[in-house]
């Protein structure tokens, strides 16, 4: 095999690739392999075109293999061979010369089934139009969460490029109509969808890996989500999409998964990490070299380990940098937590130097404040001030609430008033709180409200995987149903958790599709399924539009009323509340509803709220509203559409200023003026 370019030294840093007017910079960490080859190939992947070893006294710095690929261009083809000689400790090491492996700091990889994939050595500069971040405070924010290729792929989409970066760009408008200020993207790098073993046991037809929790190349934005056939263009067609979700106000947030990787445990495949250096990058047993698995998915990352958090924080610069993302949600982020041994750090080195970042000051960072093992830290999550967490009690206590559990008014009136049992403190801010009632991990909300069970048959599993706990009532029967008085009642709790969600201090959070009524059919674990179960279909929209006029009245209250985006605790002072009789809110065991009154000197507004969780009907007593104000009635939930919200400038004026009957299970919102 003749040698096709000249090559020099090269540099060890930066890591991954850089193109240079003389040619590409290549270099990779590797503390213990003893041998690196640098392979090429053609576009057509025929074969290696050149393989390149690496001399250690002239390419190796320290534990960096570095090469200079003289008159290299960008698009070129490349992957690793390492191994280790002699392998002291097989079980400990897994280097492999026989597999080629994707380079952890790739910036792309080419197409093709996974084992066949190459890295590209691209050039990521883009023209941005304004390369400033949105930067909207926290407190100002509505998050609303959605898979890319889930969003548009359904035929309803009605979009020219469904499943793709591009096809979500067309939704923008709906989005902005929407009113929310940021989408949250499922995870966007490289994984293999075809990584799942499973067939669907009805149909026979293979499971995918839909969601994408099995990272291989964390630098690498999904080529499949992109609509440009190009090698490198799902960079370009990722940078295009943010530069007009910016254009369009909207922020854009990526789900990222540093605590585990798509190789999977013992017998998982070696695409990257494992071959190049297994010690360093996973946490292991030193005597047997098995896998930690604080993650559910047969690995852990080491990530406190020196190398690794330079690799993740280097990623996350580059996401900020290169293409303009405004922030991060972090999956089973107590994993970054844990130290080499997988006891949890008190000061965990990586959490505290991504807060302190200063390329990445200003972004959002969001963790899912819990593992796979047992370590839960909502409310105690290591925050240096910068971290956010998404409040899984907020989650469960007004599911509790709504569907009627007794006894949880004081819990209600803690995530209200944006959690300050678990954040005030710690010195932290209300919108620390990431408020959800549902997520991509669970029921839709349409779900929650018609399904007591999950059902999940359909994942090959014996419904074994997926959450037993839901906190989920279907209103009477189980699934579909052709009852008026259960469909009124699901609509009615829809409405009420939405409402609820929409009124408490802290970052609301929407799951997308929620809004038009999407269902799984009762699926709360659809992370295998890349088929109508997980697509939005569109049709929902005409379906539901009460439902969709809903949601875009309510975020729209709450973008215009200061009162319910509190930057800090104010004590209390703020918030009077009350039971069915005035200022006596009853916290007992057996109590099912509450009432809450917000007024300030500041706004020209105030607020009162009623939670009725109980089957009885009841009458509350109202408080005179302050400077000759009347109430008006903005958000009953018991009445049908279109009365159940009302426009904001035709608001009714309440006859009886004095009581108002709130009917069972229902959620009304009086708004003083």
């Amino acid at each position: 095999m003749g040698n096709e370019f000249e090559v020099g030294r090269g540099k060890p840093l930066p890591l991954g690739t850089v193109i240079l007017p003389e040619g590409i910079n290549f270099a990779v960490f590797s503390r213990r392999a003893t041998a690196v080859q640098l392979v090429l190939f053609p576009e057509d992947d025929s074969g290696a075109v050149q393989e390149i070893s690496l001399d250690p006294s002239r390419h190796r710095s320290g534990d960096v293999w570095h090469i200079l690929l003289l008159g290299a261009k960008p698009g070129i083809r490349y992957g690793y061979r390492m191994d280790r000689q002699p392998n002291s400790s097989p079980q400990l090491d897994r280097f492999d010369p026989a597999k080629i492996l994707i380079d952890p700091y790739c910036r792309a990889l080419s197409p093709g089934p996974m084992k066949q994939r190459r890295c590209l050595a691209i050039d990521s500069s883009f023209p941005w139009r304004d390369g400033r971040r949105l930067e909207i405070h926290p407190a100002e924010t509505i998050i609303y969460e959605l898979h890319v290729r889930g969003f548009t792929q359904h035929p309803s989409s009605g979009v020219e490029y469904p499943g793709t970066y591009r096809g979500l760009t067309e939704k923008i408008p709906y989005l902005k109509d929407l009113g929310i200020t940021a989408v949250e993207l499922m995870p966007v790098a490289e994984f293999d969808e075809r990584g799942n073993p499973r067939s669907d046991p009805e149909s026979g037809k293979p499971l995918s890996n839909f969601w994408g929790y099995d990272p291989l190349a964390f630098f690498a934005p999904k080529a499949s989500y992109s609509s440009d056939p190009r090698e490198g263009g799902q960079v370009r067609e990722f940078q295009q999409m943010v530069q007009a979700f910016h254009e369009a106000g909207i922020e854009v947030i990526l789900d990222v998964v540093f605590n585990h990787t798509g190789e999977w445990g013992e017998d998982g495949f070696s695409y990257s990490f494992k071959g190049i250096d297994n010690q360093a990058y996973y946490l292991t047993d030193p005597q047997s070299g098995r896998y930690h698995d604080f993650s559910g998915c047969g690995n852990t990352v080491n990530c406190n380990q020196p190398a690794v958090r330079d690799l993740i924080v280097d990623c996350l610069r580059y996401w900020v940098t290169e293409m303009q993302v405004d922030g991060f949600r972090f999956d089973q982020a107590s994993i970054l937590a844990r130290g080499s041994n997988g006891e949890p750090l008190k000061s965990p080195p990586l959490l505290e130097r991504i807060a302190a970042d200063p390329v990445l000051a200003g972004t959002k960072l969001i963790a899912e404040a819990w593992d796979a093992a047992g370590l839960y830290q909502v409310g105690s999550f290591p925050d240096w001030g910068r971290w956010a967490e998404w409040n899984g009690k907020f989650r469960d206590d007004l599911r509790r609430f709504v569907k009627g559990d007794p006894g949880m008014t004081s819990a209600l009136a803690s995530r209200l008033s944006g959690s300050p049992d678990l954040y005030r403190d710690s010195g932290r801010p209300p919108f620390h709180s990431i408020n959800f009632i549902t997520c991509h991990d669970g029921f839709t909300l349409a779900d929650l409200v018609s399904f007591n069970q999950k059902h999940n048959l359909s994942n090959g599993e014996g419904n074994r995987d997926g959450s037993d706990c839901n906190h989920s009532w279907n209103c009477g029967e189980e699934g579909s149903t052709s009852s008026a008085q259960v469909l009124a009642l699901r609509r009615r709790q829809v409405r009420n958790l939405a409402t609820l969600m929409m009124l408490s201090q802290g970052v609301p959070m929407v799951l997308a599709g929620d809004e038009m009524g999407r269902t799984q059919q009762g699926n709360n674990n659809a992370y295998c399924h890349d088929n109508q179960i997980s697509w939005i279909d569109w049709s929902l929209l005409h379906e539901n539009q009460g439902l969709h006029r809903f949601f875009r009245l309510l975020i729209g209250f709450r973008k215009s009323c200061p009162l319910l985006r509190s930057r800090s605790y104010a004590g209390g002072d703020e918030a009077a509340w009350h039971g069915v009789q005035l200022d006596q809110p009853d916290f007992s065991s057996r109590s099912q509803c509450l009432a809450m009154h917000l007024k300030s000197p500041h706004c020209g507004r105030e607020i009162h709220l009623i939670a009725h969780a109980g089957p009885q009907s009841r009458a509350f007593e109202l408080p005179v509203p302050q400077q000759s104000r009347q109430w008006h009635r903005f958000i009953d939930t018991s009445l049908q559409s279109p009365l159940d919200i009302c426009e904001d400038g035709s608001l009714s004026q309440l006859e009886d200023q004095c009581l108002y009957a709130a009917e069972p299970f229902s959620t009304v919102v009086l708004i003083g003026e």
